[in-house]
């Protein structure tokens, strides 16, 4: 007897990403549609309990930077571990297409100098089955995934290939120059491209140390570009990488914001940008935020991508810390075929000692090997990871309060507690979105109705952070477990990371539990749901590492209908596609 349905969930808390109360009901697919919702009778080809388990769609991240790794990991991870179906990638104006064979290094080592993703790694993963934008959508089209895949064609690639190193040098661009831009931007977004994406960050720099191709590029060229892509007749977005995001005069974070408006209201198309607390104007982003929401009343639309918790770096012994520069440990880090022989050794009292006496004379070639002296020069800004994983930590937690506390220095103590749980011990430092030391400003920003929620950063700062996991964060913290201030509701964390993301993109066939709607749906036990300890793993290609963070409690995540991920584990499974424009 034929089956009324390929996959039935039933009995569970449906939280449905429309924003409305759960429910308790059934969720029917087939043939990789949702075909029923509520109280479904039928058989089915596989029925999931989902009886005291919360149901919600797939979640859809706007923010990654897969764009390498997509040709060499077809799970996606670590977003494959964190209820997400659907990815975006090509942000921030990176990527690697359009790309003559010349370009390849250049396009490689920008990614490496801004989104931290070694070019080892890329040079050994990428086989370069493309030049035009179009051929690499065709090359992700030809493959598999854990996931469903979308993409922006980005600025840097696109300058690079028509103007060369001129556009690489950032000199303006001729009106022929544009021109040829704005034909190749609206041929990508014909071929599938959800939209352009452009960084104006002045901290976004090539291995050469100079900004970004189309970093200073004149309204000219941005504006050609936005109406190639608008003429398409086509739902796209126009993202930057802008706005507060590295201590820039807050005047020009908000000049920025003038001509983001007025693009937006006389192309008629949505601009996301990037908006987080700074140190350094800790009140910017409700600027930037109400100006957004201003766009409104002039006929565009500014949604600004922000972090559900702080944003900045991770410290530990497996990334970066104080004692890299010093030449006892210098010495002695390579000699240690393991991180449990180093362990060992850095516990004996002789190699303590001499580590905590020395100066920082080593000079490691590691763009970020100054990093550790925060432990010294400001010690409340560095918190130690500890079991409960607290991203909102009190500043009796920091490595200044805790070390006046235990009465030692913040160095000592950062000493003894790296060495806990066997040389995995991380530490947060959070340079933006914790200027008030709680996440007060964090949820004003989620609540506000020109912000959208993105940066998790998937597949990039591969040894400095692990952002990838704030979907299940959203969750975790927002709708359960925050204890310094309210919460969001479970209706709300979801409808943030589903159907609110989808349709800033136009992918209206995800981001709902309805009829019609693609079958990507997570089933989560939400008491259980809970964040693993980011940590240190070696599985890239040219053996490359990276920090990687996982989850407990998905109970099953479901890609258009197939099960690609049951209790917290891969099942190989890998229907995920090419998203080719809105839908």
């Amino acid at each position: 007897m034929a089956k009324t349905f390929d996959l039935l969930i039933r009995g569970g808390t449906v939280v449905d990403g429309s924003g409305d109360e759960p429910f308790v009901g059934d969720v029917a697919i087939r043939d990789g549609q949702i075909v029923a919702v509520g109280d479904v009778s039928g058989e089915a080809g596989e029925i999931i309990d989902a009886k005291g388990l919360v149901v919600t769609p797939g979640f859809v991240d706007i923010h990654s930077h897969y764009d390498g790794q997509a040709f060499f990991d077809d799970t996606l991870s670590p977003s494959n571990a964190h209820g997400v179906t659907t990815v975006v990638l090509g942000v921030c104006g990176i990527g690697f297409a359009p790309a003559r064979a010349d370009d390849h290094d250049l396009l490689v080592t920008t990614m490496e100098s801004v989104e931290d993703i070694p070019g080892d790694v890329l040079r050994a993963g990428l086989e370069w089955e493309w030049e035009t934008f179009p051929e690499y959508l065709d090359a992700l089209d030809r493959r598999g995934f854990a996931m469903d895949v979308a993409a922006h064609i980005g600025h840097v690639a696109l300058r690079t290939y028509v103007m060369g190193a001129r556009g690489v040098a950032n000199e303006p661009a001729t009106p022929e120059d544009i021109a040829s831009m704005a034909k190749l931007a609206g041929e990508a977004v014909e071929a599938g491209a959800l939209g352009f994406s452009t960084s104006r960050v002045q901290a976004h720099v090539t291995l050469a140390g100079e900004p970004v191709p189309g970093t200073t590029a004149g309204q000219d060229e941005l504006f050609a570009i936005g109406r190639a892509i608008a003429d398409t007749g086509r739902p796209v977005v126009f993202q930057v990488a802008e706005a507060g995001v590295d201590g820039q005069d807050p005047n020009d974070a908000l000049s920025e914001i003038v001509w983001m408006r007025k693009l937006s209201a006389e192309l008629k198309i949505p601009v996301s940008f990037l908006v987080l607390q700074s140190l350094t104007a800790p009140n910017l982003w409700k600027e930037l935020l109400d100006s957004a929401l201003e766009a409104e009343k002039e006929g565009g639309k500014l949604r600004a991508q922000v972090s559900n918790r702080p944003f900045g770096m991770l410290l530990g012994l497996t990334t970066r810390h104080p004692f890299l520069k010093r030449p006892t440990f210098d010495r002695l880090a390579p000699s240690c075929a393991a991180l449990g022989e180093l362990v060992r050794e850095l516990r004996r009292s002789e190699i303590r000692q001499a580590i905590l006496s020395e100066e920082d004379t080593v000079d490691t070639g590691d763009k970020f090997e100054g990093m550790g002296a925060l432990v010294n020069e400001m010690p409340a800004m560095v918190y130690p990871l500890l079991d409960d994983l607290d991203y909102e930590p009190a500043p009796e937690r920091s490595m200044d309060g805790l070390a006046k506390a235990r009465g030692t220095t913040p160095v000592e103590l950062f000493y003894e507690l790296m060495l806990e749980e066997e040389g995995g011990r991380m530490f947060l430092v959070p340079f933006f979105n914790y200027a008030n030391g709680d996440h007060g400003a964090i949820l004003e920003m989620l609540n506000h109705p020109a912000t959208v929620l993105g940066l998790g950063d998937g597949g990039a700062h591969l040894a400095t952070i692990c952002d990838a996991s704030m979907p299940t964060y959203q969750l975790c913290h927002w709708a359960k477990g925050r204890e310094r201030g309210p919460k969001l509701s479970l209706e709300r964390a979801v409808q943030m990371q589903t159907k609110e993301t989808a349709a800033l993109y136009g992918l209206n066939d995800r981001g709902a539990l309805e009829v019609g709607k693609r079958g990507d749906v997570n089933v989560i036990d939400f008491e259980r749901l809970a964040l693993l300890p980011p940590r240190r793993v070696q599985d890239l290609p040219a053996k490359g590492a990276r920090l990687l963070q996982e989850a407990t409690g998905y109970k099953a995540t479901i890609v258009g209908g197939v099960v690609v991920r049951r209790d917290d584990r891969d099942t190989g499974a890998r229907p995920g596609r090419l998203v080719r424009g809105a839908c």
